[in-house]
């Protein structure tokens, strides 16, 4: 596949996200024609009809979708980012363990049978410890702070995981467990437009901070000295997409609970597009990801009987598109 001029693949990706965003307002339990969606933005439809399109609208599908785009951009931000710099394509955002730190804190504030924002709260805080552990056990490495970060989230993600395990041992098989369960599977099911407010709006921000730090990412994928020959302070970069993209990873688990392969497909099908270059990956990767989120989403919740999780399906979706890209690229993914 030949890379496309970027105003092309920003037109289309920014279309791709419109119809998304359109076909999963209309699709769900309750369907929406094209033409009655037209007349509620015209002001054309009964009052009563009116009202109920704009509780449906407004207060159910509208905060999923923008819960959807949000964190499907945040995790591919996040993982592009990370991929940059540790240099190796195979990262995703749970490099550092925040994913499972966030799966700790969601599966102990379960078992304590916490409200859902103490739920969210708890993940969100265990994620930052996770990548923070991450980090102070870097420091014990010397010198070589990539390897060291990422032996750091290995030991990190692998406490978290035990401590997972622990707490799925001893919570209640009939009233808990299942709950467990179905948050570390991921799901937008309990998305409401106070939850879209208080995690999506920092999570943007934190993708937008990403963005600003494009251009020295970029300097450093050919190695911290070469950097630095070029004036970029490698410390404070690496610091602050350590800090962004473990805020937008763990602000992500609040949101919709533990979703996988995002942060891993989307950098590379954004690469193929625009190239290898972080001024035009990172906001490609973003698109990419929020596409790619909202369209497993609205099929989660409209292609079963039951609503499945979401993250299951980003999982058995993104599996083959990584073997394919893996086969065309022959392990070249730069």
């Amino acid at each position: 596949m030949t890379r496309v001029r970027p105003l092309l693949a920003w037109g289309g990706l920014s279309a791709l996200l419109l119809a998304l965003a359109a076909l999963s307002l209309c699709l769900g339990k309750m369907p929406v024609s094209a033409k009655e969606l037209g007349q509620y933005a015209l002001g054309g439809l009964d009052p009563r009809r009116e009202a109920t399109l704009s509780n449906l609208l407004w207060a159910i599908r509208g905060p999923r979708i923008l819960a959807a785009l949000a964190a499907g951009a945040a995790l591919a931000a996040s993982g592009s980012a990370y991929q940059a710099l540790l240099v190796n394509p195979l990262v995703s955002p749970g490099i550092l363990g925040v994913l499972a730190g966030a799966s700790f804190g969601a599966a102990l504030g379960l078992l304590w049978s916490w409200s859902l924002a103490g739920v969210q709260g708890l993940a969100f805080g265990f994620g930052l410890a996770a990548a923070g552990l991450a980090v102070l056990l870097s420091l014990f490495q010397g010198e070589k702070a990539v390897m060291s970060i990422v032996l750091g989230g290995v030991i990190s993600g692998a406490l978290f995981s035990a401590l997972v395990s622990l707490v799925k041992y001893v919570a209640d098989p009939y009233n808990q467990l299942p709950s467990i369960v179905f948050f570390l599977m991921g799901s937008l099911a309990l998305v409401d437009g106070r939850t879209t407010a208080l995690a999506c709006l920092p999570m943007l921000a934190a993708v937008c901070g990403l963005l600003l730090l494009a251009r020295p990412l970029d300097a450093m994928t050919m190695g911290d000295d070469e950097a630095a020959s070029l004036g970029v302070r490698v410390g404070q970069v690496r610091g602050g997409v350590i800090a962004l993209a473990t805020l937008a990873s763990a602000l992500t688990v609040v949101v919709g609970g533990v979703i996988g392969w995002v942060g891993l497909i989307a950098p590379h099908l954004a690469r193929r597009l625009v190239g290898p270059s972080m001024t035009r990956l990172l906001p490609a990767s973003a698109l990419v990801g929020a596409a790619y989120l909202l369209a497993m989403d609205t099929l989660a919740r409209t292609a079963f009987p039951v609503e499945a999780p979401v993250g299951i399906l980003t999982a058995l979706c993104g599996i083959p598109c990584f073997v394919l890209l893996l086969r065309a690229r022959r392990g070249n993914f730069a």
